[in-house]
């Protein structure tokens, strides 16, 4: 399986992968760390990451990025809206209330929605993994804000789904950071936890984590944020203040022209990070709007001043932090600040004042979440083994359930009384099972919504669940169970509801001697807690009744009231065992906003269909420019190495046919398919390849040909030699190899000839090819023969023995010579055979100890 982590950020993101030795963060195609999060539709193919950031300038109106601010979110939030002055791209409300996004593509204009275009940047970060792994990557992290809503954090899953990544945990990004700091630490305290606050001041947000440190474990003490409140606000600020310095000192108003903004923007932005090292800046634009050339200058002191707005909200979410952990400054062992803005030396100022101690860069600020994401794929991955180490994870919110119970008034059936529960506190774990006990005759459903909306900017009701049809075997109200699940990913849901049914047994129950605690069974729901994603512990939570529930009605049906609890308890003891019957009942889900499963399928496809057009379009380019190359690199070679390969009339011919495609490259070949491209280069090539066939085979013939000569003069020598090493082989044998060479020499020479005669730009005769299958074919017959071993030296028994020879004999005589083996069997049989003496040894060494032999 793949371990990989994402960060996508609001600007960019960063994509870090497990190794043997550690987590590395992947380069991209320009070797960079970070890759822009960007999505530019072109005429005929998407540019996706820094090719979308390439084309941006040229392509402002189709250029989708901060794609983050608009996933999950309404049309209508105001902050949504604040955020569409500034984008360049158009975005309208769609019919569900939330937003769409229209860009030109393939030559007309197309609506996505924003969790499509997350799922191209993730397939562009999913695309860098790949080539750096150089494997599939499917399974994977990714790290999310703590303030993203139930519908964003499905939104992201989708995304990924059409990216088609399977994600294993959506991660808290300061979470992230805290494992990725903590993992590493060997000096963790045992008992009392060390408290660490990590501030990440993001391009869009800002988000406070506290977290308390043991050995081999983290606990996250409490979240706080403001989304409002990153590096972007600062650019807004100076963009602002040069946008109205321009206006009066040149005249021109950069509101009126999208590319001009996005030039500013971007020049801003340089600005403020120059102004993070130096105390004063200058800003030179060329051209930037009506042909005009604009200079600024600005001082730090002046861009803290015209930035107060946006400092003065940085003290605010740390004393939200400090309040919720129940701590003071003085429990915080050390301030960890990460996140692309917090270079600015304002907001280390503010940091330092508060926490009375100078905040520290011991991790990458760009980095560490991917990172962080990497290391927790890496600790839910079987492929690697990490160190121990415990990530306790809470939930930033608090999530109720709400249902209509029955009437308070059973005349009254048309009043109804409406039920909530906290089911999930603030800072509850996750994940987290809690089971509820609901008593109905019938179909009901249960919302699930946000507790408290005020930090959210969110509709408080996140789904809706219907449950249902069932039926109960005795007519009463049924007793139904139903689980509720707060996800690894932070999503909630209602996971199942089952029917309970008593059925009678035969076999008596022995009589108890404790009673235990009686369930309010007239309560129109209790909730029975389960903290772990394993274990449900039974607690009955008070807060779960409502005030008229004891005998009420449903349905206009009084309840009957013969069954006081205590009895209930007290009969159970003398009754016939009753077997619990469980029944599945089907649960109906509702998720405003979300995607539905068949849409999801829908983008999977569509995405695909891009990313096949982005592909075959990339391979034409490639096509294109082959045949561009090719034309320019043969028009070089015919005038310098091919000169004397080709008569004059041929070159003359060829350079002509080079022109016309030239120019037809540049007039009617501009836009053609990569089929026509395929085809222009064949066409050249029937005419280029025998030229550079001829350059080819004179430069090789050489090296070829004196192999070849060595090797027949070798085989030669060898066969005519006095050598004793070869007094073995047989004259016939010997006569072979001779007569193989004379054959092969006989068969060059006239090759030669006939290739001699030749002029250089005629088609040779005398190939290296056939050069080496001669040499090849020489060497097959004539290697065996002169290099047969020695037969081995006869061993001449004086008492013949019919025992067959220990293995010990017969290492040393095949050590002697390499077919010794056969001879083996036969020779040297009885004890009085011939050994040879290197053997005498090594016989005696391996009867007294073996291990020494071996």
């Amino acid at each position: 399986m793949s371990v990989v982590g994402f960060d996508f950020g609001n600007e960019s993101g960063v994509v870090a992968v497990a190794r043997q030795r550690g987590i590395d963060v992947v380069l991209n195609d320009e070797s960079k760390r970070e890759t822009p999060a960007i999505v530019c539709f072109g005429e005929k193919q998407r540019f996706l990451g820094t090719a979308g950031a390439a084309s941006s300038m040229m392509n402002p109106k189709n250029t989708i990025s901060q794609i983050k601010r608009l996933i999950g979110r309404q049309f209508s939030d105001p902050e949504l809206q604040r955020d569409l002055k500034a984008l360049p791209f158009s975005v309208t409300e769609g019919p569900d209330g939330y937003p769409l996004i229209h860009a030109r593509y393939l030559g007309e204009v197309r609506t996505f929605t924003p969790t499509q275009v997350l799922g191209m940047v993730f397939s562009d970060l999913k695309t860098i993994a790949e080539k750096n792994l150089n494997a599939v990557v499917v399974d994977c992290c990714i790290g999310i804000p703590i303030y993203f809503t139930d519908l964003q954090r499905r939104a992201v899953m989708d995304a990924a789904t059409i990216a088609g990544l399977h994600p294993l945990h959506l991660i808290h990004e300061t979470t992230a950071t805290a494992l990725a700091y903590g993992i590493y630490k060997t000096d963790l305290p045992e008992n009392d936890p060390l408290n660490v606050a990590f501030v990440d001041v993001g391009h869009a947000s800002l988000q406070v984590c506290i977290a308390g440190f043991k050995k081999g474990e983290l606990k996250i003490l409490a979240h706080s944020f403001d989304r409002n409140l990153g590096g972007r606000d600062f650019d807004e600020a100076l963009f602002q203040y040069f946008a109205a310095k321009f206006k009066e000192e040149y005249k021109i108003d950069v509101f009126q022209n999208a590319r001009a903004c996005i030039r500013l923007r971007a020049a801003c932005e340089k600005l403020k990070k120059v102004l993070s090292a130096n105390p004063e800046a200058p800003l030179n634009i060329e051209c930037l709007m009506d042909e005009k050339d604009v200079r600024g200058f600005i001082k730090r002191e002046e861009f803290e001043q015209i930035s107060i707005p946006i400092l003065e909200r940085v003290k605010k979410p740390l004393e939200k932090a400090l309040a919720e952990a129940g701590l003071t400054t003085e429990n915080i062992h050390a301030v960890e600040v990460v996140g692309s803005s917090s270079r600015v030396p304002a907001i280390l100022r503010i940091l330092t004042e508060f926490f009375g101690k100078e905040p520290r860069r011991t991790m990458n600020a760009s980095e560490c979440v991917a990172k962080g994401c990497a290391l927790q794929c890496a600790i839910l991955s079987p492929t690697f083994k990490v160190r121990e180490f415990k990530v306790n994870e809470s939930f930033p919110f608090p999530i109720a359930l709400s249902w209509k119970g029955p009437a308070p008034d059973a005349q009254n059936g048309a009043l109804e009384n409406h039920q909530s529960t906290i089911v999930f506190p603030k800072g509850n774990p996750i994940p987290s099972v809690k089971a509820l006990t609901f008593y109905r005759s019938g179909t009901f459903t249960i919302d699930v919504q946000y507790a408290d909306v005020s930090e959210l900017q969110a509709p408080a009701k996140i789904s809706t669940y219907t449950i249902g049809p069932f039926q109960s075997t005795n007519g009463e109200r049924a007793k139904l169970k139903v689980k509720v699940r707060l996800s690894l990913h932070g999503i909630v849901s209602v996971e199942s509801a089952t029917l309970l049914e008593e059925e009678e047994v035969e076999v008596p129950v022995v009589k108890e001697t404790a009673k235990e605690p009686a369930k309010m069974e007239t309560d129109e729901a209790s909730v029975d807690a389960a903290p772990s994603t394993t274990s449900e512990t039974d607690v009955n939570m008070q807060d779960a009744k409502g005030a008229g529930a004891a005998s009420g009605a449903e349905n206009g049906i009084p309840e009957s009231g013969d069954k006081p609890v205590q009895m209930e308890t007290d009969v159970k003891v003398e009754v016939p065992k009753k077997k619990v019957k469980k029944t599945s009942v089907p649960v109906t889900e509702i998720v405003y906003g979300a995607m539905a499963a068949a849409d999801v399928q829908k983008a999977v496809e569509k995405e695909f269909e891009m990313a096949l057009q982005d592909r075959v379009m990339e391979e034409t380019k490639d096509k294109k420019n082959a045949v561009e190359s090719y034309v320019y690199d043969t028009r070089n070679k015919l005038s310098d190495k091919y000169q004397e390969f080709v008569t004059d009339s041929e070159r003359e011919q060829f350079i002509a046919k080079l022109q016309e495609v030239e120019d037809w490259l540049y007039e009617d070949g501009e836009d053609e398919t990569k089929g026509v491209y395929i085809a222009k280069l064949e066409e050249l090539k029937k005419q280029g390849d025998p030229i550079e066939q001829r350059y080819k085979e004179y430069m090789e013939r050489g090296p070829v040909i004196d192999q070849f000569i060595y090797c027949i003069n070798s085989y030669r020598e060898a066969a005519m030699s006095t050598d004793p090493k070869f007094d073995h082989i047989d004259l016939a044998e010997k006569q072979k190899v001779l007569n193989e060479c004379v054959e092969a020499e006989a068969w060059f020479r006239e090759k030669k000839q006939q290739q001699d005669a030749l002029p250089k730009y005629a088609n040779p005769v005398l190939l290296s090819a056939d050069v080496r299958r001669k040499a090849e074919a020489l060497d097959r017959v004539c290697r065996p023969i002169m290099t047969k071993p020695k037969p081995a030296k006869p061993a001449t028994p004086e008492t013949p023995s019919p025992q067959p020879p220990q293995g010990g004999e017969q290492q040393p005589q095949s050590a002697e010579s390499p077919n010794a083996g056969n001879a083996n069997a036969t020779d040297g049989a009885g004890a009085g055979s011939e050994v040879p003496p290197a053997a005498e040894p090594m016989e005696t060494d391996k009867s007294e100890t073996a291990p020494s032999a071996s």
